[in-house]
C-alpha cells in the first residue's frame, strides 16, 4: 500500500481524509488486540456482551459495525474458543441469544487494557484538547447525518 505523506492530507477530499484516520486507528488497536490474540471484532462483540445480558445477532452486528455473515464467522469462532455462548431466548424460542463467557469476561478485561493502552498513545499522537474536539465533532457530525 502506498503511504500518502502527512503534508499531502490537507489536500485530499474530507471523505478520503477521514477514511485515512479511521484506518491508522484501527490499524493500531488492531495490533494492540493481535499481541493479545484477538482482533478488533471480537473486542467489540466482547465489549458488548461484558455487561452481562445476553443480545441478538442483529444488536451485536449494529454495534460492532459488522454485516450478519461477518458476524456469524466472528461468533463461531469465539463458540470455538469458549469465549461465548449461544443460547436460546427463554422468552421467544425462535431467538438466539449470545453471552460473554467466564473465559470471555477474563478475555475482555485483558483486551480492554491492551486497546486503552494504545488509545492512551493516540492521544499521546494527537494531544488532548485536539482528540477531545475531534471526538465531539465526530459524534456531532453523526447525530446530523445519521446512519
Amino acid at each position: 500500500m502506498t503511504t500518502t505523506p502527512a503534508t499531502a492530507v490537507s489536500d485530499l477530499d474530507f471523505a478520503r481524509a477521514l477514511t485515512l484516520v479511521e484506518r491508522s486507528v484501527v490499524s493500531r488497536l488492531g495490533e494492540a488486540l493481535k499481541a493479545e490474540g484477538a482482533t478488533l471484532e471480537e473486542w467489540r462483540v466482547l465489549s458488548f456482551l461484558g455487561d452481562g445480558a445476553g443480545h441478538a445477532m442483529t444488536e451485536i452486528a449494529e454495534f460492532a459495525l459488522l454485516s450478519a455473515p461477518t458476524l456469524t464467522k466472528v461468533v463461531d469462532r469465539m463458540v470455538s474458543l469458549n469465549l461465548v455462548l449461544r443460547r436460546v431466548d427463554d422468552a421467544d424460542r425462535r431467538r438466539v441469544l449470545v453471552f460473554a463467557s467466564e473465559r470471555g469476561n477474563d478475555a475482555l478485561g485483558r483486551w480492554t487494557a491492551a486497546v486503552e493502552q494504545e488509545q492512551e498513545g493516540i492521544v499521546t499522537a494527537l494531544g488532548s484538547e485536539e482528540t477531545a474536539l475531534l471526538r465531539t465533532l465526530l459524534q456531532r457530525a453523526w447525530r446530523r447525518l445519521g446512519s
